[in-house]
């Protein structure tokens, strides 16, 4: 059997990656998620975990021994260095459970999910990608009512995620999604039945 090909799927906040996402699953798809993967490496008892609370102390744990992320994020949000310091920590561990994960799928070609997909440099496990788009506008509409939060916190979450232009440099593929699920759904089922023809990601 052919070692499945990877694709990468890829898009800003409220773009509608997550329902992308579920449908290749419910397709069959073997899907890696690099929010999980970034999950996984600082559970309790990981080395990443007892770095970082080397690094940082012990406020950016919760009284059971887990990462408490909005401490951290309080810590590194407005200090680049530290932000840094923690990006060449975990990088190349998700990097590497990325891999392990991908390396378990049996469909014919495997889905890297990552909102970061472009910015962390994990495109360079794909051999495609696919960019799932929306007009800034859905976006922040979707953000504001899954998240319960202001468009300014929308906004701010936008300007640090690689531009709708730097995301299309990569892009192979381009979903736009600013029309009902079903529509959705049906466009995710053409881009299936077409990388099913594919061999390493290339016509």
């Amino acid at each position: 059997m052919n070692k499945p090909w990877i694709l990468g799927l890829t898009g800003g906040i409220g773009s509608g990656k997550s329902a992308v996402a579920a449908h290749f699953s419910d397709l069959g798809v073997h899907l890696v998620d690099a929010d999980q993967a970034a999950r996984w490496v600082v559970e309790p008892g990981r080395p990443a975990l007892a770095k970082i609370a080397e690094h940082f102390g012990s406020a950016v744990l919760q009284a059971d021994g887990q990462l408490d992320r909005a401490a951290l994020r309080q810590r590194i949000f407005d200090n680049p260095d530290e932000r840094r310091w923690l990006e060449s920590l975990l990088h190349p561990l998700i990097g590497q459970e990325i891999s392990q994960y991908l390396a378990k799928a049996e469909s014919p070609y495997a889905i890297l999910v990552s909102p970061l997909l472009i910015e962390s440099g994990q495109y360079r496990f794909t051999q495609r990608v696919l960019l799932v788009d929306a007009p800034e506008t859905v976006q922040i509409q979707r953000t504001m009512q899954r998240d319960k939060v202001p468009e300014e916190q929308v906004q701010a979450i936008l300007k640090v995620q690689a531009s709708r232009e730097e995301r299309l440099k990569h892009a192979h593929d381009v979903l736009l999604n600013d029309r009902d699920l079903n529509w959705l759904r049906a466009e995710v089922e053409r881009l299936h039945n077409f990388y099913l023809t594919l061999r390493g990601g290339q016509p």
